[in-house]
């Protein structure tokens, strides 16, 4: 029956649990994160990392960072350096750094050992003769040729696969198993196959490399890995890692796991995917904010924290599902609402008049840095004869319920005075330009002096003293929850409304001696980071996420 104390325990928590009181593993907790460096992580990583990493610290055990770089034609240290950084940057310190390749020499004399025991042969079926041979699932596979060569030839083959003697495609290494097993992965899987790339580790040494399958399981067992979690669709292949590592018999025993991936709406999870629109640049780049990618969600303003929060309310399960990208959206709110310090910026601007303000006078007026943190003070907010507020909060035939500005309307500016609409200017083409309002001096603070109800707030700054910036508005990256289910081309959804680039936003003075990186919050209009592309005389911001869910009014409507 389960506790209290163990209500909580997802269901591989349950398995360690159960492990560690029977004795298993020696008691152990030896967990690893195994990337491929073929491109930059993505947020389905990120629940990977936070597992993974997560499972070592509960359980005081350790925690492997293995690059699986068995692919030399995909793989770039530009990806690995990417891959440190982000998991560092999301909090959590590896125990060990390894590479697949630092046990090339392992997998080698292991591939060696199959073939003496009857459990491997070299082939020189084409790829699309063994996906002949193999079969179906309701059809058995035919054995191939080269199945029954004596043990002296195969070895002298692989040898010379080794040593460079045959071209690419030329040879495989395969498993011997069962061309009749019901499990497709047992149809004489290919362990090895010619590959005379580079590759960045170890250069020019190797002309052969393992498949995943192989090197990975026995990668887990070299490094006495106990408990390795992988994706759902994993688990067929749970049947091939354990067979590998029972006939070689490897010192250590993984248990292999399996849980769901990470699936979110409005984007692709798939890193082939993202390659192409990095590569058909898309988007900017692998960092680009509209990306799922970690780099992307720290370059757009995502903590560690709101993304290892959003991890957490995932959760871990067997079932394959879609979370809705509010949810990730809502833990960097949740996070930022506490520790972003709070500013006036007016993204598209429209100049007001106060008639009856002094020429040439200006006041500091007091601003709160946030009310979620009264202990970060408050600022002191210039204010003058003219300002700018958002023209979206002017309307020239007001609305029922309409609460801003219109003709002859009276709303408050924040922090500072009531005002009162009482004329506005038009450029030839129709569009409003100015308008021109008047104060209540006795107003100050934002104070009713005679207990008068006025319900709009506005956010505002000073025209004379405001800065200049580009504000980058993101959106979600495609058109539909599911742009990678349907037929044609996924990127024929890409939304093109993603990214609208401001060069005009107004913003208070205080804003200049922000940093790349800083986060804050726009009053009423949501959170904003430094982008890299900041330069001295340039500031530039990109929107985290609005304040509110807007995606959620518009499904509804």
């Amino acid at each position: 029956m389960e506790t209290e104390e163990t209500k909580s325990l997802n269901f591989i928590e349950h398995i360690i649990e159960n492990d560690i009181a029977e004795g298993k593993h020696e008691k152990r907790v030896h967990t690893r994160f195994p990337p491929e460096p073929n491109g930059y992580l993505h947020i389905g990583h990120a629940k990977s990392i936070c597992l993974n990493g997560g499972l070592a610290k509960k359980y005081n055990g350790k925690f492997n960072l293995r690059f699986d770089d068995t692919n030399p034609e995909t793989e770039e240290v530009e990806y690995v350096n990417s891959i440190r950084n982000d998991v560092k940057w999301l909090g959590f310190q590896w125990n060990n750094e390894f590479n697949a390749s630092d046990y090339f020499d392992q997998l080698y004399d292991y591939a060696v050992k199959l073939i003496e025991i009857g459990k491997a042969y070299v082939c020189s079926l084409t790829p699309e003769e063994v996906h002949e041979y193999r079969g179906n699932p309701t059809t058995p596979g035919k054995d191939s040729p080269d199945r029954n060569r004596s043990v002296v030839e195969n070895l002298d083959l692989f040898t010379r696969m080794k040593n460079g003697e045959f071209c690419d495609g030329k040879y495989t290494l395969r498993a011997k198993i069962d061309m009749a097993s019901t499990n497709m992965h047992f149809r004489d899987p290919a362990l090895y196959r010619i590959r005379k790339k580079h590759h960045w580790k170890t250069g020019d040494k190797w002309n052969i490399y393992p498949m995943y399958d192989y090197a990975h399981g026995i990668s887990d067992a070299i490094e006495g890995i106990t408990h390795s979690i992988c994706t759902l669709e994993f688990e067929l292949h749970r049947p091939l890692y354990e067979w590998l590592n029972n006939t070689l018999e490897t010192t250590h025993r993984p248990q292999q796991i399996e849980m769901s991936r990470l699936n979110i709406t409005y984007t692709v999870m798939s890193k082939r995917k993202l390659m192409q629109l990095v590569n058909e640049k898309h988007v900017n780049g692998w960092d680009d904010p509209r990306m799922p990618t970690i780099s992307g969600l720290r370059r757009r303003g995502y903590t560690p924290e709101a993304i290892r929060d959003f991890c957490e309310r995932v959760g871990i399960s067997k079932r394959e599902n879609l979370i809705d990208a509010s949810l990730l959206e809502f833990s960097v709110r949740e996070d930022l609402n506490k520790k972003a310090p709070r500013f006036m910026g007016v993204l598209n601007p429209l100049k007001v008049v106060i008639t009856n303000y002094p020429e040439n006078q200006t006041e500091e007026l007091e601003a709160v840095n946030n009310p979620e943190k009264p202990e970060d003070g408050s600022r002191k907010v210039p204010f003058s004869r003219e300002l700018y507020i958002e023209q979206e909060d002017f309307m020239e035939v007001a609305e029922k319920k309409w609460f801003r500005l219109a003709p002859g309307a009276e709303v408050r500016l924040r922090y500072a005075y009531f005002i009162t609409c009482q004329e506005f200017i038009k450029n030839e083409n129709g569009k409003v330009m100015e308008l021109r309002c008047t104060y209540d001096p006795a107003s100050k603070g934002g104070n009713s002096p005679d207990g008068r109800k006025v319900k709009g707030t506005l956010h505002w700054v000073s025209a004379q003293h405001a800065i200049t910036a580009e504000v980058r508005l993101y959106d979600r990256l495609f058109k539909t929850e599911t742009p990678d289910k349907g037929e044609g081309d996924f990127k024929d959804l890409l939304n093109p409304d993603s990214m609208k680039v401001l060069t005009n936003t107004k913003l208070e003075p205080h804003m200049k001696t922000l940093t790349s990186g800083t986060s804050v919050q726009f009053e009423r209009m949501g959170y904003f980071c430094v982008d890299k592309d900041t330069t001295k005389n340039h500031l530039v911001f990109n929107r985290t996420v609005t304040l509110k869910d807007t995606w959620a009014k518009e499904s509804k409507k």
